[in-house]
Parts: structure tokens; C-alpha cells; sequence
């Protein structure tokens, strides 16, 4: 599997230690692990619900066989960028 290249063999050891720390177990390690992206924050209402449904999509990688690894990514609002300099941002965050 594609993530066997981040945690298989004696050279990612290293790497196997990191992910231990983050409190998976070996079990956790031989499943794939799936990344789960999230723009969930605190300040756009429409991103406002979006842990619930990270925690939900994590529930059926597990479902499924897998290692959910959630990771954040930006979420911008255009109301709250227009009118200054900000809304300058919104688009490109897009691409």
C-alpha cells in the first residue's frame, strides 16, 4: 500500500517512532493510513460543523480497515474578507 513508504522497513524506524508519538499503536501502522482534511474553524459559520463531520468521515475510515490522519487546511470566508485588505486572499486560497 502507498503508505507502507513512510513506515515499513528498518530505515523508517525513525518515522514509526513519530507516529507512536502521536499515540497510534502497531495495529494503527499495519492498516493504511488515510488522511482526513479539514477546514473546520472557529471563525467562518459555514466551517463551523466541519470537526463533527471530520469525526464522522475518521469513523468510517475505521469502519473500512484504516488509519484516519486528520490534517487542517485554510478555510476563508468572503464576508469576512470584504471591505479590506483581506478579500485580496480569499481567491487564491482556492487554487
Amino acid at each position: 500500500m502507498h503508505s507502507d513508504k513512510v513506515k515499513r522497513g528498518l530505515e523508517r524506524a525513525p518515522h514509526r517512532s513519530l507516529f507512536y508519538a502521536t499515540g497510534l499503536t502497531p495495529e494503527e501502522l499495519e492498516q493504511p493510513l488515510i488522511g482526513v482534511v479539514n477546514a473546520f474553524n472557529e471563525i467562518v459559520p459555514g466551517h463551523a460543523h466541519l470537526d463533527r463531520i471530520a469525526g464522522a468521515v475518521k469513523a468510517g475510515v475505521r469502519m473500512a480497515g484504516g488509519t484516519p490522519l486528520a490534517f487542517n487546511t485554510i478555510g476563508v470566508c468572503d464576508g469576512i474578507a470584504m471591505g479590506h485588505p483581506g478579500m485580496h486572499c480569499s481567491l487564491p486560497t482556492r487554487e
